[in-house]
């Protein structure tokens, strides 16, 4: 008796080694130049992967495991590769390791690249990526570190803009390692709007522009003749919160909704605790705009 249980703590120690942490193991970059591929300051991590990889949030079978998921900073076209330094094997540990690439390949859309060679040349087509659709609002925000004012422009786009459907699919997959209970929207229903945050940047004497977060906006009906935008999701991409951004975004939504005569009010689907705080920052600055509260 005593030697069997012995045996099986043994067996569970070893296969033990074989559990990440997949909020660890999941390395995300948002790449500008060809340099970002080698610097772990760009690297950041999810906070949730729970939806893709069940609630305790770990992936079983490998050692040392680090699931790459790059995007071009603009067209955020993507590099997903695994790497690991041992993985268990069936004929001797009678275990199987988890198939970690198609629990990704079941977010991310097809078409991404699998070796850093052809993610770089694409790199070099970035200078052609421009936003989508109606520029609605530009600011700039004083970046201490670059020691200058970095500029930033809100667009609305829809999925008539060419390339628009396929960016998106791109920029989605962000929602499910950021945001708790996040679901991918049907995007042929047309009442869906999108708002778009970039970053312009030079890079060899070029504009360049790189996504920043974004927001869905669903426009309800209400009888006889108006609409109620309900906010979906929204994300600031992790490099840039803390920045200011989301209160642009949401300030700059507000007040394109605000302009339209149909539009009853603005509501928010299931909000969390930050956007609450956000919306009610916003709402008081643009409350002092009133005559009322003058």
């Amino acid at each position: 008796k005593k030697s069997f249980s012995s045996g099986l703590t043994a067996m569970e120690k070893k296969l033990a080694e074989y559990k990440c942490n997949t909020n660890e193991a999941i390395q995300l970059k948002l790449v500008r130049f060809p340099e970002d591929l080698e610097d772990d300051n760009t690297t950041f991590n999810p906070e949730y992967s729970h939806q893709v990889f069940g609630d305790d949030e770990v992936a079983f079978g490998y050692k040392g495991l680090k699931i790459l998921l790059y995007y071009i900073a603009g067209n955020l076209s993507t590099l997903f590769r695994i790497e690991y330094t041992s993985k268990v094997n069936e004929k001797f540990d009678c275990v199987e390791a988890d198939d970690v690439e198609s629990k990704i390949r079941e977010i991310i859309p097809p078409g991404f690249c699998t070796n850093t060679d052809d993610f770089v040349s694409l790199l070099e087509k970035e200078v052609n990526f421009k936003p989508f659709g109606m520029l609605l609002h530009t600011y700039s925000v004083h970046n201490e570190e670059a020691g200058e004012d970095i500029t930033y422009q809100i667009y609305k786009a829809d999925m008539t803009c060419p390339g628009f459907r396929e960016y998106h699919e791109r920029l989605q997959t962000f929602l499910m390692w950021f945001i708790e209970t996040a679901s991918f929207i049907d995007v042929d229903d047309e009442r869906w709007n999108y708002f778009l945050v970039f970053e312009k940047y030079n890079k060899d004497g070029a504009t360049l522009f790189a996504t920043v977060g974004y927001m869905t906006v669903y426009n309800y009906y209400v009888y006889p003749d108006k609409t109620r935008p309900r906010v979906s999701q929204m994300l600031i991409l992790p490099p840039f919160q803390g920045e200011g951004h989301g209160a642009q975004l949401l300030e700059t939504v507000h007040r394109y909704y605000m302009s339209s005569p149909t539009v009853l009010d603005i509501t928010a689907e299931d909000p969390s605790e930050n956007y609450v705080k956000l919306r009610d920052f916003v709402l008081v600055k643009l409350c002092q705009d009133l005559l009322c509260f003058s």
